[in-house]
């Protein structure tokens, strides 16, 4: 009987893009897309297509509710893009009931005001995505509002019979596209909602936060109040949700800057404190140290000290875990080893302590320009490479009775029985 030859081992690619996907980073930029916006946004949809019998009543609260509050928290956190994106939102909802809504086709004034918002809305919230946040009453801030203010007497002056050559242009026929015919709003609509997710989606590339994922969503949003068929309650859930999109997203901003380090982007001491809290039965503490941190600061500077903490923090989340590892304070880390000894984390300890002492560290050139030039200009200098250690302390908690703090604080006495025996080496 002759043998079947083996099969084929299926191929390494997929499963290397599977790892991947799966990286903490990767994870967390799929995280800030999805939520909280992806969860409102497919809410709304879900409450429009199966409405509840409640749903009258929540009409006459929601929007108010929604707009009041992104007034509110965007004047109390300071939060201009919030603040400015919801008087968007609340004054093309407002302005389209006002002239636009109802069962009847859309003429004459309804429809200049109708296309006129279909334009303006998204690049209003596409150039709020990309503005930085100065404060509210400040010389920019007070400009927004200015230009938020003059696009009303703008609409209003295009409903005048004299421009009716300048509104034909809203409706302009750009080219013929069969799939957008039965679509409410006319293709120059369109173009803008393009290009408003294409500046958004590039602004989020760049620099990924939960707050520019909001304003994608709340374009997705806004694209669905406007194309829901008619003005009316429909088109204020969607905008009212587009708002709280964005409030939302600002909340967990906050919360995120609570819990997580912005420098190194590990989690913070208030973090670690709850994480102490749920630990149960046996665990181990670490405490990390850069050994000889305000002498590098002192000689190289602020920044290459950022630049350094971040290094080790990339160490510490590549060695031991991203979850696990914490910011203390300072140029102090923290880990925690939930069900070990502080026998079991000695060795992962070692580990981070060799991968930390065998890294080099290249600084870069104070002198450097903002902008990197077309050519690179080397005046053939090395570029100064330094290398660092770590000093490491490491208690254990026997049991739930066990404070947690007093581990803490005996970690803390172990790291210092390291840097007075010579540094750059775990101590229990």
């Amino acid at each position: 009987m002759s043998e079947r030859p083996p099969l084929p081992r299926p191929a390494a690619f997929p499963v290397n893009l599977a790892q991947s996907l799966l990286k903490p980073a990767v994870m967390r930029s799929f995280t800030t897309v999805l939520m909280p916006g992806g969860f409102l946004f497919l809410a709304i949809m879900v409450v429009v297509i199966t409405p509840p019998a409640s749903l009258s009543a929540l009409i006459q609260i929601y929007p108010y509710a929604v707009f009041g509050a992104g007034l509110l928290f965007g004047f109390r956190f300071h939060r201009s893009q919030l603040l400015f994106a919801t008087l968007v939102l609340g004054i093309a909802d407002r302005a389209l009931l006002q002239y636009a809504a109802g069962d009847a086709p859309l003429e004459g004034t309804a429809r200049i005001v109708f296309n006129a918002a279909a334009v303006l809305v998204p690049l209003n919230l596409a150039g709020l995505s990309f503005i930085a946040e100065r404060g509210l009453v400040t010389a920019r801030g007070l400009l927004r509002l200015i230009i938020i203010f003059a696009q009303l007497p703008i609409m209003a002056l295009l409903c005048r019979p004299e421009q009716a050559g300048l509104t034909a242009l809203l409706e302009h026929r750009l080219m013929d596209i069969p799939f957008v015919g039965g679509l409410p709003i006319a293709q120059p609509a369109l173009l803008a909602f393009g290009v408003a997710f294409g500046l958004v989606t590039v602004r989020f590339i760049c620099r990924p936060d939960l707050i520019v994922s909001g304003f994608m969503w709340a374009l997705a949003a806004t694209l669905l109040a406007l194309t829901a068929g008619r003005i009316g309650a429909v088109s204020t859930l969607y905008f009212a949700t587009a708002g709280l999109i964005l409030v939302v997203s600002v909340i967990e901003t906050s919360y995120v800057l609570a819990y997580r380090d912005e420098l190194t982007g590990l989690q913070t001491r208030r973090a670690l404190s709850e994480a102490l809290l749920k630990l149960g039965g046996r665990y181990a503490v670490a405490m990390i140290d850069v050994d000889h941190f305000k002498k590098f600061n002192d000689q190289y500077g602020h920044d290459a000290g950022d630049q350094l903490l971040r290094m080790v923090a990339a160490k510490l989340t590549k060695v031991l875990g991203d979850e696990r590892a914490f910011r203390y304070g300072g140029e102090e880390f923290c880990v925690l080893f939930p069900g070990q000894s502080h026998q079991d984390a000695i060795p992962h300890l070692e580990t981070l302590r060799r991968a930390v002492e065998a890294s080099s560290l290249t600084l870069r050139d104070p002198n450097r320009p903002a902008k990197k030039p077309k050519e690179s200009k080397s005046n053939g200098a090395p570029r100064q490479t330094v290398s660092v250690t770590v000093s490491i302390g490491v208690a254990e908690g026997k049991d739930r009775n066990t404070d947690p703090e007093q581990v803490i604080t005996a970690a803390d006495e172990a790291l210092y029985r390291a840097k007075n025996a010579g540094r750059n080496m775990v101590s229990v």
